[in-house]
């Protein structure tokens, strides 16, 4: 008989799905938050977003060609890196800084510690992170839009101010150049969820906890029961949305067991919470995406599934 049989290990289902195509759709599903923020701020906006996607570009195409590694960057990664750190920076910062924030995040986020899938933390905020503490000046000082006053709705909300919920949803106010229009980041993360490159269990869990965990901390602080006015200017103001669907789901830094992007969701929810209500800023999603990013190794480790069959024996071996 001269039947020939394939015989090859699992996975036996194969799909074309990969990081090029799942990286083009989440640069696809940025583009109504960064055409916004260019129509919101400017040129200026553009440019950084060029700049900061062009360097992420060079600096991963030049370190693989000298360190004679395979060429990753037609996978589509680094651009949306640069895409996530330009949308995560005020349009007047200068344009040598984009440069810097996409070299760092190249350079010593990813491919030092090994390329793709191999980072511990989102490559974007923690270059937005490296600015924020050397650079803080320029990377809070927002450009006024239509002679508003430069400060963010949630800077006002902070200090006792009012906001206008309206303006918020379509994003005719101060702040990042993407993290402005709610409108823009709902269609691009509608467009994920609909190409299924995303779920909703992580980013609905953490903007929902956050919401919960903000109430509590109102309540157990003193300022008393928050308003309706005040939890939706928190739900639209800031970055909780686009971290939400753009940043906490990033395929390399979150769970991938279920209950583990649960907790890890919860995580989110909380220290974003925490940092808002009770710390200085008015901001946190930054900080609350990579510390929780850090932790996912231990989340993972406590959260996998147990083997059908299995049974622990004296001692916590399995047999």
């Amino acid at each position: 008989m001269n039947t020939m049989y394939s015989v090859s290990v699992s996975p036996h289902l194969r799909s074309e799905t990969g990081t090029s195509s799942i990286m083009r759709d989440v640069a696809i599903a940025l583009m109504p938050a960064c055409l916004f923020g260019i129509y919101n701020n400017g040129y200026r906006a553009l440019l950084v977003i060029l700049i900061s996607v062009a360097a992420a570009v060079l600096t991963e195409f030049l370190f693989e060609k000298l360190c004679k590694r395979p060429v990753t960057v037609g996978d589509w990664s680094a651009v949306v890196t640069g895409l996530i750190l330009a949308v995560n920076l005020p349009s007047t910062v200068p344009l040598w800084l984009p440069a810097m924030g996409s070299v760092f995040a190249i350079l010593v986020v990813k491919q030092l510690f090994g390329g793709v899938g191999q980072n511990f933390m989102n490559p974007a905020l923690a270059a937005r992170c490296f600015l924020l503490i050397s650079f803080s000046s320029l990377m809070t000082n927002f450009p006024a839009v239509d002679g508003v006053s430069a400060a963010t709705p949630l800077t006002a909300l902070k200090s006792g101010g009012s906001v206008d919920l309206l303006q918020m949803f379509l994003g005719n106010y101060s702040g990042c150049i993407g993290e402005t229009s709610v409108l823009a980041i709902l269609l691009g993360a509608g467009y994920m969820l609909y190409k299924k490159v995303i779920s909703i269990r992580i980013p609905g869990i953490y903007i929902l906890s956050t919401m919960v965990f903000i109430v509590i901390l109102n309540l157990a602080t003193g300022a008393g029961m928050p308003s309706c006015t005040y939890l939706l200017a928190q739900l639209f103001g800031g970055g909780l949305l686009i971290g939400a669907f753009f940043m906490a789901t990033d395929y390399v830094t979150s769970p991938i067991t279920p209950m583990g992007q649960v907790i890890y969701a919860l995580l989110l929810g909380f220290l974003t919470a925490l940092f808002r209500v009770v710390g200085k800023s008015a901001e946190g999603v930054s900080y609350a995406i990579i510390i929780s990013n850090m932790v996912v190794p231990l989340i993972e480790r406590i959260t996998v599934p147990k083997p059908f069959g299995s049974k622990k024996q004296k001692g916590g071996a399995k047999a």
